[in-house]
């Protein structure tokens, strides 16, 4: 293959292991931002025994995305981590004392409460500097002779914030989905009400957040409001509305699986207006995939290891969904 051809599916294996990880580990993450919700330690037991067994494969996937970027196209993770050091340092922290919190909370009685505030803790400023780092992202990072031009603080502006707030949002709707089904009684009564107001405001600010994107970058104005090219980009706003009618009417109907599978939709619609806005770029508004990208022996020689590291990854985590599947009752679980 050619070293175009090398680059564009490279780019195309970082951005599914980057949305992989953020509908896997976004419900993991959501049902953290929930946990102070839980009535009782019991609820909170139920709540963390819905993702213990999952919740590290999930995080596979930010190494998978991480490590790729490093190694295949290492100009735009260069510029990346030095533009986003601050939030992407601080979610690496939090995920840290979120990973412990685990193990730790089920092993001790008057540290308890610790390691319950270390875990919602952790995963809402998790949550915040990945929607950050996002928003940092999507607003354009300067570059000057393949290096980072910008200052120390550009990464934090008031629509960075706004993603921010807007990811922990998501991700709360996506725990109270996940838990919808997965549990049941009153705690699944409470998470189907909740899930309610998550949804207006996730799609309520899903829609702020996309009026703002066009006109942060002209090239994204183009993208989405020059014809004929705006007849395919309409796609995506008419998918998020069908995943609204399927989100409300599986609430509606108390279909267990329907909101978090249409709550997951709304995600993967948001990643591919994302996708439209930035390509043919990988670190707006000016590196492109080509620029960013290694030397093709080195992009032919890693993905030989990823062809064999990738199938894995997928069966481990397809059978651990599948062992772990059901219902977690108090008292039943991983720990």
């Amino acid at each position: 293959m050619d070293f175009e051809t090398l680059a564009f599916i490279w780019a195309g294996l970082i951005a599914l292991a980057v949305l992989v990880y953020v509908i896997l580990d976004g419900f993991d993450l959501g049902v953290g931002i929930l946990f102070p919700l839980g009535r009782d330690g019991r609820d909170r037991d139920v709540m963390m025994n819905s993702v213990a067994p999952v919740w590290d494969g999930n995080e596979t996937w930010l190494i998978l995305g991480g490590g790729g970027l490093f190694a295949v196209f290492p100009l735009a993770y260069s510029v990346v981590m030095t533009a986003l050091y601050v939030p992407i340092l601080t979610m690496l922290l939090a995920l840290v004392f979120r990973g412990v919190a685990f193990e730790y909370r089920w092993r001790t009685k008057r540290w308890k409460p610790v390691w319950d505030a270390a875990f919602f803790g952790g995963s809402i400023v998790a949550a915040l500097c990945q929607g950050i780092a996002l928003g940092a992202l999507v607003q354009g990072i300067p570059v000057v002779d393949r290096a980072y031009a910008g200052g120390w603080w550009d990464w934090l502006t008031p629509f960075s914030l706004l993603t921010g707030v807007a990811l922990v949002v998501g991700y709360a709707l996506l725990g109270a989905t996940w838990l919808v089904l997965k549990t049941e009684g009153p705690l699944q009564a409470r998470m189907r009400d909740l899930a309610w107001w998550l949804g207006g405001a996730t799609l309520a600010l899903i829609g702020v957040v996309s009026l703002i994107t066009p006109f942060l970058e002209p090239v994204y104005f183009q993208r989405w409001f020059n014809l004929p090219g705006s007849l395919w980009t309409m796609i995506v706003p008419v998918v998020m509305l069908a995943l609204a009618w399927s989100f409300i009417d599986g609430l509606n109907a108390h279909r267990d699986a329907r909101p978090f599978l249409s709550a997951l939709g709304f995600f993967v619609a948001s990643f591919a207006g994302l996708g439209i806005s930035f390509y043919p770029m990988i670190v707006p508004p000016g590196l492109t995939i080509r620029d960013a990208a290694a030397p093709a022996e080195s992009l032919a020689f890693a993905l030989v290891g990823v062809a064999i590291l990738l199938p894995l990854i997928l069966a481990y985590t397809g059978y651990a969904y599948w062992v772990f599947r059901g219902k977690v009752r108090e008292g039943e679980g991983y720990h």
